[in-house]
């Protein structure tokens, strides 16, 4: 089970090693020391760290826009250290969860990149309705060009999943 706890600045050598991981070029934006230490300290941003079994670091997410006037929230990024464990859905979770019950955010939102079909499936299981698409948006580091897709979940949205995971399990007790 991965747990989520707020990252501190220790926590920034093991968040740009995940940016680095051989593989995510093509998927995770990569950020300096000094930007993850800038963006850390904002009010505006929340970074997580994502905890394994044993209290290891097994992936991260940061949220950006606390303040947003409109109170639409950004998953900026979220990435784990290994793939296929499970670890990006639990963080995911988690995440959004603490946005809708820890914030008033309106509305949280992602951009993914279309060729991530892991990352889409995995939103589109939690409930998020794709927006819009910014058309061969991105350009990847060997020059090839990636449609950029919106997606987002509203408050009662989410709240109408978790009232339907209550009602499951009263109905099952």
């Amino acid at each position: 089970m991965t747990t989520l706890r707020p990252a501190a600045r220790a926590d920034i050598p093991f968040i740009m090693a995940v940016e680095r991981r051989p593989g995510n070029d093509a998927f995770v934006n990569r950020w300096s020391d000094d930007a993850h230490q800038a963006a850390l300290a904002s009010p505006d941003n929340a970074y997580f760290i994502g905890e394994g079994d044993e209290g290891q670091p097994v992936g991260f997410a940061i949220v950006q826009d606390r303040q947003d006037a409109n109170g639409n929230l950004y998953v900026l990024r979220l990435a784990v250290a290994v793939l296929g464990e499970g670890h990006g859905r639990q963080i995911f979770a988690a995440t959004r969860d603490w946005v809708f019950r820890e914030t008033t955010a309106h509305r949280l939102w992602l951009r993914v990149y279309r060729h991530n079909s892991t990352a889409y499936a995995l939103y589109r299981s939690c409930g998020f309705v794709e927006e819009g698409v910014a058309r061969e948006a991105r350009l990847l580091p060997d020059g090839s060009r990636v449609d950029v897709v919106m997606m987002s979940q509203l408050r009662r949205e989410w709240q109408s999943l978790q009232d339907a995971k209550a009602a499951l399990t009263a109905a099952s007790a």
